[in-house]
């Protein structure tokens, strides 16, 4: 059926894309004032990057351009044979993550668009930095718990674990853990309650990391204004620099990098949401169709749903 509707019942053999469709597929008449640019991979593991149009929410009309690959120089001769610069010139905002290629093409392409980065981007890297200080200590633990089991066999006892109050040994309690770190305390269950008093009062270090990232996300929470926005997050990094921790130097250097479009969020508090939840309907589509063999045929089909 697949082919039949490939060959003959679509106008796929016609499409006026075909050409250059494995590579690239744009649709100027598709682009808006807010767009978002994500990367995504079809098969086998090779990137494409996605422009999509906020406008459209995600339904038709919704695809800008689809282009292989990350390379800023590429996309932008590829955009600018496809689209014209009155119309690029018309775009006033693009949503992104923080990857040097993303930025480089959006300021190479759309020349008048303010450059927003993910706050999720951001607070993921903080997430992240409080797990990395938690599977260092599991690790610590884990070693500890195999000295012990060593010196057992060697005294010819039989090996008895710590038990901690709740019943967690202490690697069971930094495994078990992870989860209870990305929510907020309010949100916790009883007994994540229990392990969290637990867990803080034997590394004291990482309730301090758990709360940087919990302040992090209330200032994207709360503040709507640049300059108050500007105030408060110069005061957390100061917090993170004074902590000392070695997993929030790279959060750090990141916002130190990006702090312009970091604080441009707080102008409209835009977020590259639309991009992933494509990314999202681009995988469910594959994941429909058991991959892609053709990949010009794929973004065919995806172009007549969403461009």
């Amino acid at each position: 059926m697949e082919e039949q509707y490939a060959a003959h019942l679509s106008d796929y053999t016609t499409w006026n894309q075909l050409d250059h469709a494995e590579d690239h597929v744009v649709f100027p008449e598709n682009i808006g004032e807010y767009l978002t640019i994500d990367e995504t991979s079809l098969s086998q593991g090779e990137l494409y990057t996605v422009v999509t149009n906020k406008a459209a929410k995600g339904n038709k009309g919704c695809l800008v351009a689809i282009i292989k690959g990350t390379d800023s120089e590429r996309f932008k001769s590829i955009l600018i044979r496809n689209i014209a610069l009155e119309k690029r010139q018309l775009v006033k905002e693009v949503t992104l993550d923080m990857a040097a290629s993303m930025e480089q093409i959006v300021t190479k392409t759309f020349t008048k668009a303010t450059l927003v980065t993910d706050r999720f981007h951001v607070q993921k890297l903080a997430y992240d930095a409080v797990q990395q200080m938690r599977i260092e200590y599991r690790w610590e633990a884990l070693d500890q718990e195999n000295k012990e089991i060593e010196l057992s066999k060697e005294l010819n006892k039989a090996f008895i674990p710590n038990r901690l109050e709740n019943g967690d040994t202490p690697k069971q309690l930094l495994a078990r853990s992870r989860y209870l770190l990305f929510k907020r305390k309010e949100l916790w269950s009883p007994s994540q309650v229990l392990r969290a008093e637990i867990l803080f009062r034997l590394y004291p270090k990482l309730e301090q990391a758990y709360d940087l990232t919990q302040k992090l996300g209330h200032i994207y929470q709360t503040v709507k204004d640049k300059g108050v926005a500007f105030t408060k997050l110069a005061r957390w990094y100061n917090d993170v620099e004074q902590a000392g921790f070695k997993s929030f130097n790279t959060v750090s250097r990141t916002i130190q990098q990006h702090y312009l479009t970091i604080l441009n969020y707080f102008e409209r508090r835009s977020t590259n949401a639309a991009a992933e939840s494509f990314n999202a309907k681009i995988k469910a589509f594959r994941s429909q169709f058991r991959g892609v063999r053709n990949v010009s045929f794929f973004l065919y089909r995806l172009s007549k749903i969403y461009a």
